[in-house]
């Protein structure tokens, strides 16, 4: 069976409009308006009701994560294997954020979220896999697109206008959703994923019972999958401790740095600063890459700019700490963003599961954002805000040393 090839002139600008229209918004939602709703409906809770969500978010993004993997491997239609499972994914999305929009109570707020949580997994993890789609010799270029340039775009482009919205968080909801569905679509116009409907499909024989070894062949044995495992962990520990900080980005403004009034700038300021840097390195991490033919290492080392940046905003703790911050984060985060896809599918332990595999090494984008408000909160109570700083260094630092030590990809 021939792999299916999409050309880069349409496959580029898919890669940074999709994954830009699904994330700005996550992002901008999660770490701003989410807060302040929760805030707006319970006060004397929010950092807690913040973690709250975060561990529930967290389970269901990684059952739907994997669920959606494993369904757009097997399926199966005119229209290609991921793109009826993106489109799918961005209308609930919209549809979850308008009634998140709505919320009266925390518990309607919550159940909306979590949908929208599901809902959103059903697009990250078969789009990352369009990045399979590029020429073998151009899938770094495919890599740098999809993560220096679309993920700069939504790390860092939209929460410079949804700062603006943060006196209309409702409307900013509503607002943010449908730039998902709608761009969404875009993306998939553009890309126009081919038909597998000629592929052809393995039967199995579906009266076997399921056995243990079959079971446990979903996750390939530490022996077989060791850089796989290793490129994850380092993913999951490098995106905690930068979500440790962006997560709780908006009290961090308000109740650590006192920054009032300038809070609105203030967070404008860092996500421009890191818009700049993530896209400059979006243009020229993956060409250097392919040039010296070095991946592991600038992927492993651009977690040092990340732990660099967080120990700037513990010892100043003002606009030079947010300023230096925002240098060394969009410089670090940059680079990640442009490599590290490319670097997690030279380790797939199963090319005939990209999906599946990608859409779990993802999760390091969704799921890591669930898990570094709930360590934030624990650490908020127990040592007060500035140990967040701490925590994000530590989590960075461990992040790229589980990098260095993949084996199959040397340098």
């Amino acid at each position: 069976m021939a792999k299916k090839v999409v050309t880069l002139k349409r496959l580029i600008p898919g890669l940074i409009i999709g994954p830009a229209s699904w994330l700005g918004p996550y992002i901008v939602m999660n770490s701003l308006f989410l807060p302040a709703l929760i805030q707006h409906l319970d006060a004397a809770n929010k950092i807690q009701l913040v973690a709250l969500f975060s561990t529930c978010g967290m389970v269901v993004a990684a059952i739907s994560n994997m669920l959606a993997g494993a369904l757009s491997d097997k399926t199966r239609s005119r229209f290609g294997q991921r793109t009826p499972w993106l489109i799918g994914g961005s209308f609930v999305f919209m549809l979850a954020m308008i009634a998140a929009s709505m919320a009266p109570t925390i518990t309607l707020l919550l159940a909306a979220w979590m949908v929208g949580q599901a809902a959103l997994n059903f697009i990250v993890a078969p789009m990352v896999a369009w990045i399979d789609l590029a020429p073998k010799d151009s899938r770094d270029t495919a890599s740098s697109a999809y993560g220096g340039l679309g993920m700069a775009l939504g790390n860092n482009a939209f929460n410079v206008v949804g700062a603006m919205l943060l006196g209309q968080f409702r409307l900013g909801f509503m607002i943010f959703g449908i730039i998902t569905f709608v761009g969404t679509l875009i993306a998939a116009a553009i890309v126009r994923e081919p038909s597998n409907l000629d592929d052809a499909i393995v039967h199995k024989d579906t009266t076997k019972k399921l056995s243990l070894k079959d079971a446990a062949a979903i996750f390939p044995s530490w022996h077989v999958g060791r850089d796989y495992y290793l490129a994850l962990i380092g993913k999951l520990f490098q995106g905690v401790g930068n979500f440790a900080i962006t997560g709780y980005i908006l009290y961090i403004m308000t109740d650590f740095l006192h920054m009032g009034s300038q809070t609105q700038s203030s967070i404008q300021l860092i996500n421009i600063i890191m818009l700049v840097f993530g896209i400059l390195m979006g243009f020229i991490a993956g060409p250097i890459s392919d040039k010296f033919k070095v991946l592991k290492y600038p992927v492993a080392f651009s977690t040092l700019f990340l732990a660099f940046g967080a120990l700037m905003l513990f010892f100043f703790r003002n606009n030079t700490g947010i300023i230096v911050y925002a240098f060394a984060a969009g410089i670090g985060m940059g680079v990640w963003n442009s490599l590290d896809n490319l670097l997690n599918i030279e380790v797939i332990p199963d090319e005939n599961r990209v999906a599946f595999f990608l859409g779990v090494y993802n999760l390091g984008n969704t799921i890591t954002q669930a898990i570094a408000p709930v360590l934030a909160a624990v650490v908020i109570s127990w040592f007060g805000f500035s140990a967040i700083f701490i925590v994000s260094f530590l989590f960075s630092l461990v992040g790229g040393i589980a990098m260095l030590c993949i084996k199959s990809v040397k340098r």
